[in-house]
């Protein structure tokens, strides 16, 4: 499956992407505001890269830039942790480069995912989060329509151990269908 916008193909991870994938995943900053350590090198790339190509569970897609076909980021739609037994129910997350950080790309991206959610696949709810430090999520999550459900205190463990607040949203079909009228 392939999505596209005006900048923007989203696709399923292919090998070829390993580089640009460890280009933006090496970054300081872009692993630990999504709660993962920055990759090391491409074998740490590489590991998770064979995770997104082979996953049965989780739909992650390759944000690729058109104007130069590079691969800036990701975006996952995975099992809601908080409403295991429902089904329709789907979760977003996402990463991209921070070399792209604040051009709207991200926005632009899950909004296709979330057009994609409820109008193709017919979902009831897609859930969003971001850690209170991380307030460019929190403003993708917002211009995106999601709804703000509260606050799980010490409810994710990063991967250097720390324990932090995790701010949760949502969107369900019907406030999705409201917003495109």
């Amino acid at each position: 499956m392939i999505l596209e916008t005006n900048r923007l193909l989203l696709r399923p991870f292919q090998q070829k992407d390993l580089q640009d994938f460890y280009d933006y995943a090496k970054h300081p900053d872009v692993g630990p505001h999504a709660g993962w350590k920055p990759h090391e090198n491409l074998a740490d790339s590489q590991e998770i890269l064979n995770i997104f190509m082979t996953s049965t569970t989780d739909t992650i897609f390759a944000i690729v830039l058109k104007e130069n076909n590079k691969v800036i980021g990701s975006v996952g739609i995975h099992p809601d942790n908080h409403r295991p037994k429902i089904p329709s129910c789907k979760m977003l997350g996402y990463v991209l480069s921070a070399d792209y950080w604040g051009q709207g790309i991200m926005t632009e991206a899950a909004r296709a995912v979330i057009d994609h959610l409820f109008s193709d696949k017919s979902f009831a709810l897609v859930s969003c989060a971001h850690f209170p430090f991380n307030q460019r999520s929190k403003r993708v999550i917002e211009k995106c329509g999601f709804v703000y459900e509260g606050c799980f205190r010490h409810a994710y463990p990063l991967h250097n151990g720390e324990i932090v607040d995790e701010c949760c949203y949502s969107m369900t079909r019907e406030d999705y269908l409201h917003a495109k009228v």
